[in-house]
């Protein structure tokens, strides 16, 4: 994309210019739309929950900019003479019960005859112009907020191996499958200054994203970060996915590790997540009744650092 002329327009709000988690154009002065789109191979054993994973993880990054989503489509990828012809329907029944739960409605899709499974969806949303959330509008002073655990990367690696327990699997399936509707329903009243979702880059990486994108030093406190059960354990074996590895040596020159800060946790950091949390950005004493009245709704959501200040490219410290 580097290499290509994009062009411009005066109603484009977030664009390639600033990559963020969803493209976001103004329709008028009260409205703008949100697109985005993201497909995921199998990250359950079972169809159904892998449909309701692959819908959640696509309609997170609506939810990540402040919007809400009206329509979806279908992105299928499926080997139609290899598999059980009832597992595509079963991974599709998952994806509409998400969309359903989310308000939008399905609009249609497009399928590919293909080796491998791939599902998602093409998400479209709506959000008022001056409400959009960006992800790099992080201001000095803030609290960051993480509404779900993290640890789903490690987890599936374990669960590849035969040492993730069912009570372990259950858990993690039940949190990627989980919308973050109602977290940024609750966020929205409050004053959020930046936010995005905890996906690839594992949460360190996204972190680093929003330090970039608004120039600032982000400190983050380990142990005070939600951990799905078992993850340090397994952790402690060794069982890192390779995304972990590629994503904590990508972003190294951006990150310090304070002396005697326990490494499984720094390492967990750069974690690859699907469908992971929201991680938002807004004022400490908003931020602090913000977790709470998530916590009394059953949403984990946990504080777990602070923005510190200026600093170019911007940095990240793992306490």
């Amino acid at each position: 994309m580097s290499k290509l002329e994009l062009p411009s327009h005066p109603d484009l709000i977030i664009g390639l210019e600033c990559p963020d988690d969803a493209g976001v154009f103004r329709l008028s002065d009260e409205t703008a739309i949100v697109q985005t789109l993201d497909f995921l191979t199998p990250v359950a054993d079972d169809p159904y929950e892998f449909g309701q994973i692959a819908a959640a993880n696509s309609l997170s990054d609506v939810y990540a900019m402040g919007g809400t989503p009206i329509t979806a489509m279908n992105i299928v990828c499926f080997p139609s003479c290899d598999l059980d012809a009832g597992i595509l329907p079963r991974i599709l029944e998952g994806g509409l019960d998400k969309i359903k739960e989310s308000g939008a409605i399905l609009v249609g899709g497009h399928s590919v005859d293909d080796p491998e499974i791939k599902y998602g969806l093409s998400v479209t949303g709506i959000v008022h112009p001056d409400r959009v959330w960006a992800n790099s509008r992080a201001k000095e002073g803030d609290a960051v907020i993480l509404t779900k655990p993290i640890g789903t990367g490690i987890i599936s690696t374990a669960l590849k191996g035969g040492l993730a327990s069912e009570d372990q699997v259950r858990q993690a399936v039940k949190t990627m499958a989980t919308l973050n509707k109602n977290a940024a329903l609750i966020a929205k009243e409050f004053n959020v200054h930046a936010c995005t979702d905890v996906t690839g880059f594992g949460l360190g990486g996204h972190l680093i994203e929003a330090a970039k994108g608004a120039g600032v030093r982000i400190e983050i406190y380990t142990e005070k970060i939600g951990v799905l059960d078992g993850v340090m354990e397994f952790a402690a074996m060794g069982l890192l996915p390779g995304g972990t590895h590629k994503n904590k040596s990508f972003f190294a020159p951006h990150v310090r590790v304070a002396q005697g800060t326990d490494r499984m946790r720094s390492d967990l950091m750069f974690d690859p997540q699907t469908s992971g949390g929201l991680l938002l950005f807004m004022a400490q004493d908003q931020a602090v009744q913000c977790v709470d009245i998530m916590e009394k709704k059953g949403i984990p959501a946990k504080l777990i650092g602070r923005v510190k200040g200026p600093y170019t490219n911007g940095f990240l410290d793992i306490i």
